[in-house]
């Protein structure tokens, strides 16, 4: 399965993004208030400049405190980012992520975000497929 059939098969909605002078505070208010787990870091909303996920501001809390809710995005988002494109499959994309140890990765056409694919995008694409298998195989079998 490929990373464009993974990015049309997700609603519409579009990629949530935040510019890198928010606060922390005001992401994780945005994390919790759209029900997701990462928000990528972009000042034009399409270039990405990072990335930051619930558990940069859970980690760096338990670290300092709420005082790092008043830092900018800038200072906690992971600006080393790992990308892929819509041609990757889903098990390129698992690799990636299991390696990284990160679990959100910004879909890029060029220069150009596209989309974010997450690891439950990527694991709930691949049960559909093999469930898919699966009633193909039951099928043949009872020869339908």
């Amino acid at each position: 399965m490929l990373v464009s059939q993974i990015l049309r098969s997700k609603p519409v909605g579009g990629v949530f993004t935040i510019a890198p002078d928010t606060s922390i505070g005001d992401a994780a208010g945005l994390l919790s208030e759209k029900r997701i787990g990462a928000l990528i870091v972009s000042s034009d909303g399409t270039m990405p400049e990072g990335i930051l996920s619930e558990r940069d501001i859970v980690r760096e809390l338990g670290r300092r405190g709420p005082a790092c809710l008043r830092d900018r995005v800038s200072e906690l988002m992971t600006s080393d980012l790992i990308t892929c494109d819509a041609n990757c499959t889903a098990d390129e994309v698992l690799g990636r992520m299991t390696e990284g140890r990160f679990r959100h990765m910004p879909v890029m056409e060029g220069e150009t975000m596209i989309g974010v694919i997450s690891i439950g995008d990527v694991v709930k694409a691949r049960l559909d497929e093999l469930a898919h298998e699966n009633s193909a195989l039951q099928g043949m079998i009872m020869g339908h």
